[in-house]
């Protein structure tokens, strides 16, 4: 029973990694995306994003085994074989001027595994989205006599699948590294369309295709020491390298008419395929500690931070600039030892989280500020008590950018939803 119930995981989590690797094509409606490489999600489960994207300087959150992706050092914390896949959603309103709009989207957002090597180490592996791109407007625009709507639309993402190693050497220092794969497209288009159809002018389109891939390598330190029997106190840091993504990219310039259900192409103006172009990514630091009782509660800080100034997938300047960012938050579980009281054994986690983050428009800082909150509700263990359950919901509210002449404010609604699966995987059974 336990090699079937097994094999049915691993048969998930190979369907879920074919459909992970498209979910971060079109998932938001963000103008902001349109930057850079789109909107950054981060390597947080949704045990981190509901204690506000807590993660650097966190070992372990319980009793439970979490794996925590964003700092590869923990992996050595590890004893049971970790299972995580989560979901996503996000409910998202713009404002500009009188104009509001609304958008849901949903997808798959995750799938991580984690194996114990030996007492002092793990390997993890897995998928994720690292950014997204999604977005559809229209601005109108007289020139002379002549009125006309310039439309911008762009989807798709990059998606990371990674490896990491972690393990511990003494009694409180712990090291690992993550090695990834970042791969996607980011599709665009730039259009004009005239309101009337004017002698001698044709509506035109740009339609731009960036298929991006490339190696990132990324390094995690933790301190992590017991303060009497009860208490532990975790430091940790990470790195990311910088590292060189490969854009081939092509745009196709046209001429179309817009019908009243749909808008089809007239004539091909130009095209250009393959235009070959190296972006760097850049060196990123992350800093954080944690201090908490055992099983019992924890609070803690990070604070991030990144140059992109010099990245841009074109050979064409896209001023980006550099990006901080800080989380504080926590969790408190009342009674891990509960038998009657089920409220007594879940996880509540809230923290807070801003972030500057690389875009800039019209001489304004384009920044993230968001609450978050989450539970982790334990579910019943196998009858041998060989493998644990658990849910983790998490629930992030906040806005991004102002509400200013020619900017947009996003009020937005994330919520995610992780399955944690504890197990003693690998292990030879007597009986079966």
């Amino acid at each position: 029973m336990i090699k079937q119930t097994k094999k049915y995981i691993l048969s998930a989590a190979l369907l879920a990694v074919s459909v992970i690797s498209v979910s971060a094509q079109g998932t938001i409606n963000s103008p902001y995306s349109k930057y850079g490489i789109g909107n950054l999600q981060g390597t947080y489960l949704p045990q981190n994003t509901s204690m506000g994207n807590l993660a650097y300087g966190i070992s372990t959150t319980g009793v439970y085994n979490n794996i925590n992706i964003a700092n590869p050092a923990s992996y050595s914390q590890l004893r049971l074989t970790a299972f995580d896949i989560g979901f996503g959603a996000n409910i998202e309103n713009l404002k500009r001027d009188n104009l509001d709009q609304n958008s849901f989207n949903a997808n798959l957002a995750h799938i991580a595994i984690a194996v114990p090597v030996s007492k002092k180490s793990a390997l993890s592996f897995g998928l994720l989205p690292y950014s997204i791109l999604g977005y559809s407007y229209r601005q109108e625009v007289k020139m002379d006599t002549l009125t006309a709507d310039h439309v911008y639309k762009g989807e798709g993402g990059l998606s990371r699948a990674f490896i990491g190693y972690g393990f511990g050497i003494g009694k409180n220092f712990n090291f690992g590294f993550n090695a990834s794969y970042l791969f996607g497209n980011l599709k665009e288009t730039n259009a004009v369309e005239f309101h009337n159809r004017y002698v001698g002018f044709y509506n035109s389109k740009k339609d731009i295709n960036n298929s991006i891939g490339g190696l990132v390598f990324d390094l995690g330190f933790q301190y992590v020491a017991n303060i009497g029997e009860k208490s532990r106190l975790t430091v940790g840091y990470t790195t990311g390298l910088k590292s060189k993504l490969t854009n081939d990219y092509n745009t196709l310039t046209s001429e179309y008419v817009v019908t009243s259900s749909s808008d089809y192409r007239t004539d091909t103006v130009r095209y250009v395929e393959d235009n070959a172009h190296k972006a760097n990514l850049p060196m990123n630091h992350n800093f954080g500690i944690s201090f908490g009782k055992i099983n019992k509660w924890l609070i803690g800080a990070d604070f991030r931070m990144a140059d992109w100034s010099g990245f841009s997938i074109t050979h064409s300047p896209e001023n980006l600039g550099k990006t901080t960012g800080f989380s504080f938050g926590g969790q408190i579980v009342p009674n891990i030892n509960a038998v009657t009281n089920y409220f007594a054994l879940i996880d509540y986690r809230l923290g807070v989280n801003y972030d500057k983050t690389y875009v800039k428009v019209n001489g304004t800082d384009i920044d993230k500020k968001s609450i978050n909150f989450g539970l982790g509700f334990p579910l019943i263990a196998s009858t041998n008590r060989s493998a644990f359950y658990k849910i983790n919901f998490a629930a992030e509210i906040g806005n991004r950018g102002v509400l200013k002449p020619g900017l947009v404010k996003e009020n937005f609604y994330n919520f995610s939803l992780g399955f944690t699966i504890n197990d003693r995987w690998f292990q030879k059974y007597k009986y079966d």
